[in-house]
C-alpha cells in the first residue's frame, strides 16, 4: 500500500515527539506550514499550555515565502522575550529542515532565542 505524504509525515513527527518535549523554562516550538500560511506555538507539555503563538496572517502578509517565514520567526522570539523566555526547543513538525521551516528557525534566533 503507497504511503501518501500526510502519513509518512505523521510517523516521522510522532518520533520527533517522543524525543522531545517542553517545560515551562524550556518550551517546544511547533511549527505548521501551510500553503497560505506559516503558524508556531510556544508550548510547555508539562501543563498542557500554549505560552505564546504566531502566524504570518497576524502580521498582515498575504503570501506564504521565506521572508515572511523569517520575519514571523522573528516575531515570535519577540513575544518570547516579552513572556521571559530566552532558551526553547525547537519541533519542525514532520517538516524538512529546508526552506521556509529554516527560514523560521533562522528568524527566531536572530530574534534572540536560543535551540
Amino acid at each position: 500500500m503507497a504511503v501518501t505524504k500526510l502519513q509518512r509525515r505523521k510517523r516521522i513527527k510522532l518520533g520527533i515527539r517522543r524525543k522531545i518535549t517542553g517545560t515551562g523554562t524550556r518550551p517546544r516550538v511547533s511549527v505548521f506550514r501551510s500553503n497560505k500560511a506559516i503558524y508556531a506555538q510556544l508550548i510547555d507539555d508539562d501543563k498542557g499550555v500554549t505560552l505564546a503563538s504566531v502566524s504570518s496572517r497576524e502580521l498582515g502578509k498575504e503570501r506564504n515565502n521565506i521572508e515572511v517565514s523569517k520575519e514571523t520567526g522573528t516575531k515570535l522570539a519577540e513575544k518570547a522575550k516579552a513572556a521571559g523566555i530566552e532558551s526553547v526547543v525547537f519541533d519542525r513538525n514532520g517538516y524538512p529542515y529546508h526552506g521556509k521551516v529554516r527560514a523560521f528557525a533562522e528568524g527566531a534566533r536572530e530574534g534572540g532565542l536560543k535551540f
